[in-house]
């Protein structure tokens, strides 16, 4: 039996790490928690309920310290933005800044993803981002990345006519997956055109991860993907 309930265990696209919270990022999840988080045990996450009709919905994927997505949610006040990210800390201090500078158009989930995904309405979506997920680099663990079929697949059914899915990342191994997975889907349009990429839009501010990874000498590969 212990081993049938191994083999069923769902494959996480993360590890879950145990980084340490400033005693500032604890009290943001006592006080600004009930403000700004979203729980899907509490019930199904509607966007529109969330952000009210009509109004544009960004989500993106493991936020990290939620860099893009305050940048993001500045330059936009009018969009509605939701971020999932399972590290407590990075969760804590995006709480942090949001309570600082007063931004009310965002909405925070501390959740797997792709069950999030899987739990979301159709269509509620003008754009998916995923920056820099864990390439997990062994050849054994590419089963873990994210990006899969059924990523695309649940993106796809997320996003309206017309919606964005913009990924990065550091590793030209995975960003390869990435093009070929969502170029086999065919439900999207590469914007940078039949299997290339495409240069780091403005919209997609230059991170400290990726200033540092410059300075080294790493490349990034930035792809754009339109919902048919």
């Amino acid at each position: 039996m212990g081993e049938t309930q191994q083999h069923q265990r769902p494959i996480r696209s993360y590890v879950l790490r145990c980084g340490r919270m400033t005693g500032g990022q604890e009290r943001a999840f006592a006080d600004l928690w009930p403000k700004y988080g979203l729980d899907p045990a509490e019930g199904p996450i509607d966007p529109t309920l969330v952000f009210g009709p009509g109004r544009p919905v960004h989500l993106e994927i493991g936020f990290g310290n939620g860099e893009a997505l305050l940048e993001a949610a500045r330059q936009h006040p009018g969009n509605g933005f939701i971020g999932i990210e399972v590290h407590r800390p990075g969760v804590g201090h995006l709480l942090l800044k949001l309570d600082e500078e007063g931004l009310e158009n965002v909405r925070v989930i501390r959740h797997d993803a792709l069950e999030v995904l899987r739990r979301l309405p159709d269509h509620c979506l003008d754009a998916v981002m995923l920056f820099f997920p864990d390439p997990w680099h062994k050849r054994k663990h590419h089963k873990r990345r994210i990006v899969q079929p059924e990523f695309a697949a649940l993106c796809a059914r997320l996003l309206r006519p017309g919606g964005l899915l913009h990924m990065a990342t550091d590793w030209e191994h995975y960003a390869r997956q990435m093009l070929r997975v969502l170029t086999t889907a065919g439900d999207f349009e590469n914007r940078a055109g039949e299997g290339g990429f495409s240069p780091r839009p403005e919209s997609r501010p230059l991170t400290r991860f990726e200033q540092r990874g410059q300075r080294l000498g790493h490349g990034v590969w930035d792809l754009l993907f339109r919902r048919r």
